[in-house]
C-alpha cells in the first residue's frame, strides 16, 4: 500500500503534530507583543489559551499572523552583567514546607538540581530572579494542596511549566524560551484545591535600567540633556 502524504496546513507544509517547543515559541511572540502594547490583556489571556489547546502547525499559525514577524521572533537577551554562576557562602536550600504558614526562598541563593515544594494550608514563594544555578538549571517540584505555591522567574531563563491543576490552577503562560545559554527551569507537580502560579518579573537591576533608558530617549525627544 502506498503512503499517501498528509493534506496541506495555510502554509502550504503537512499537518505535522507541534510540539511543546513549539508552542512556547509562540507563546514567547505574544507576551512580547501584549508587551509592546499589540495586545490587550484579555487578548492575550484568549491567545495563550489557543496555543496550549493547539496540536499541529496549522492551527498555531493564524495566532499570530497579525502581529509582526513571528517566525524570526529573537529570544530574550541576556542582561549586561548577568552571572549565573553559584556563590561561595550564599544559602542553598533543597525544598520547602508550609503547612498552615509559609516559607519563601529569595535573594541571591545556589539553587540545586531539584527542589520540592509542599503547602497545605499555607503557601510558598520561590524568587529565582537572583538565584545562581550549580547545573545549568533546575526541576521544581510543586504540591499544593488548599495552598499556594508562587514561583518567580526573570525574563532570560527558559521555563516549562508541565503541571496539573485539580479544582485547582496549574499556570502554563510562563512557559517560553530564555536567552541562550541561560539556565533552564522546569516546573512540574500538583495543585489540588489550591494554585501553583508562574510568573515572569524583571529583576530590580533590569528596571533601573530601563527606566534610565526611557529617560534618554524622553531627553532626546525634547532636545534637552537627560538628568
Amino acid at each position: 500500500m502506498t503512503n499517501l502524504p498528509e493534506p496541506a496546513g495555510p502554509s502550504g507544509r503537512p499537518e505535522m503534530r507541534a510540539s511543546d517547543a513549539d508552542r512556547e515559541r509562540i507563546a514567547h511572540v505574544l507576551r512580547e507583543a501584549a508587551g509592546e502594547g499589540r495586545l490587550t490583556l484579555e487578548e492575550l489571556d484568549e491567545r495563550l489559551d489557543a496555543v496550549y489547546a493547539a496540536r499541529t502547525y496549522a492551527e498555531l499559525e493564524p495566532i499570530t499572523r497579525d502581529l509582526p514577524d513571528p517566525g524570526a521572533a529573537a529570544s530574550p537577551a541576556r542582561p549586561p552583567g548577568t552571572d549565573f554562576r553559584p556563590v561561595d557562602g550564599a544559602p542553598s536550600w533543597r525544598g520547602g514546607i508550609g503547612i498552615m504558614s509559609g516559607f519563601r526562598r529569595g535573594g541571591v541563593w545556589n539553587v540545586p538540581r531539584r527542589f520540592t515544594a509542599f503547602t497545605f494550608w499555607g503557601g510558598g514563594k520561590i524568587d529565582l530572579r537572583e538565584a545562581r544555578f550549580a547545573e545549568g538549571g533546575t526541576t521544581i517540584h510543586a504540591l499544593a494542596v488548599m495552598g499556594g505555591v508562587e514561583v518567580i522567574v526573570p525574563d532570560d531563563l527558559t521555563v516549562h511549566v508541565k503541571g496539573i491543576g485539580i479544582m485547582g490552577g496549574f499556570d502554563q503562560r510562563a512557559s517560553g524560551p530564555g536567552a541562550p545559554g541561560s539556565p533552564k527551569v522546569v516546573v512540574r507537580g500538583f495543585a489540588f484545591w489550591g494554585g501553583v502560579n508562574v510568573r515572569r518579573r524583571a529583576r530590580k537591576q533590569d528596571k533601573r535600567l530601563r527606566k534610565e533608558a526611557r529617560r534618554r530617549e524622553a531627553a532626546e525627544i525634547e532636545g534637552t540633556d537627560p538628568p
